[in-house]
């Protein structure tokens, strides 16, 4: 990551936030200001990277769909700000290298488990990449919950004021014995994504909405 362009980067866009957007922000102590971390999210817009960048205020570098970085000009930002492209969908060997090394220097990773925007029709099912990256290293995982973006269009929509939610889970790290199998990473995809979907309104919640009521349920149970 070349921390001037990241800075001079991540500076617009948190100018474009604070006068594009009202904020809902709650839990911005639950991320480590030091150390690896990795911070996990649901994905309803393009809109939604800047303003999590906003509200963790950690240098993220984000997974990010390795199409954007044939693009001119924010392919190249995108680059230089330490963003790791990735094939989606795909077992892509060099993201998880990638992952691991910006982990193994203290670094913050930024992932959208879904794999693609849901536009406000729920969760989507997760994708195995967060909870291999988080087992793989062992960072604690930080869960964030994002709402009020689903409907927002770029660029027609930044001087509208747009209200945005976002809610910081307490971290947590994913448990596994020596050898990684896929019944620890299905788990550990099962674990990060009800973390989010407690976060988020109900009507959000999609393929996560019945294991939700089912473990609040289970945790207010009277001993």
């Amino acid at each position: 990551m070349n921390e001037f362009f990241y800075r001079l980067n991540s500076g617009w866009v948190h100018i474009l936030v604070f006068f594009c957007t009202k904020r809902d922000i709650k839990g911005k102590n639950n991320v480590p200001k030091t150390g690896p971390v990795i911070v996990v999210s649901n994905h309803m817009n393009n809109a939604d990277p800047p303003v999590l960048d906003y509200a963790v205020r950690r240098n993220i570098s984000w997974l990010t769909k390795a199409e954007w970085f044939k693009t001119p000009v924010i392919g190249w930002l995108f680059k230089v700000s330490g963003m790791i492209p990735v094939k989606r969908f795909d077992a892509d060997l060099h993201a998880l290298r990638e992952a691991q090394r910006l982990l193994d220097e203290g670094g913050c990773l930024g992932m959208f488990p879904e794999g693609t925007r849901s536009h406000g029709k729920g969760l989507k099912e997760g994708e195995p990449g967060s909870a291999l990256i988080a087992l793989r290293s062992g960072a604690p995982v930080v869960p964030i919950a994002l709402w009020g973006t689903e409907h927002v269009k770029l660029p027609r929509d930044m001087l509208k004021r747009t209200t945005v939610h976002v809610r910081l889970g307490k971290p947590f790290k994913l448990e596994a014995g020596k050898k990684i199998t896929r019944a620890d990473v299905a788990e550990g995809t099962r674990k990060i994504m009800t973390a989010i979907a407690e976060m988020l309104p109900e009507e959000f919640r999609g393929a996560y909405g019945q294991a939700t009521v089912e473990r609040q349920a289970v945790a207010t149970e009277p001993d």
